[in-house]
């Protein structure tokens, strides 16, 4: 899979969308919406949305992050917003300033439905 990097000194103000993984190292302004992985570096800043399959965060984030498996948040990293992840992980000392919904992302109408068990009794009568 591709890897699409924004280098320390870039600023990029505008949505970026993409199907590969995303590195950030320097400065996004607007929202990410990608399905593989983001990185952002201990440089990059991304104010927006950002919506993708996995995350490792060293950096900053402001905004609705959405990670449907794992989220990662670093050390020094500084998160402030919504997020809703599928698991989360976060290191000591890093900043989480945020509301946070742990949610399964396994699509509902995909699973079998669980069969609730209920036994119907019989009763048969004798006659004698």
């Amino acid at each position: 899979m591709e890897r699409n990097v924004i280098a320390k000194t870039t600023i990029i103000v505008g949505e970026i969308k993409s199907d590969g993984d995303f590195r950030i190292d320097g400065t996004l302004e607007g929202n990410l919406i990608i399905k593989g992985k983001v990185i952002i570096g201990a440089t990059g800043i991304v104010k927006g949305n950002i919506e993708a399959s996995s995350a490792d965060i060293e950096g900053e984030t402001s905004g609705q992050l959405k990670v449907i498996k794992t989220l990662t948040v670093k050390a020094i990293a500084k998160i402030f917003g919504d997020v809703i992840v599928g698991k989360l992980s976060i290191e000591p000392g890093a900043t989480f300033n945020a509301s946070c919904v742990m949610k399964g992302f396994v699509k509902e109408e995909n699973k079998p439905n669980e069969k609730k068990t209920q036994q119907k009794e019989k009763s048969k009568k004798t006659v004698k």
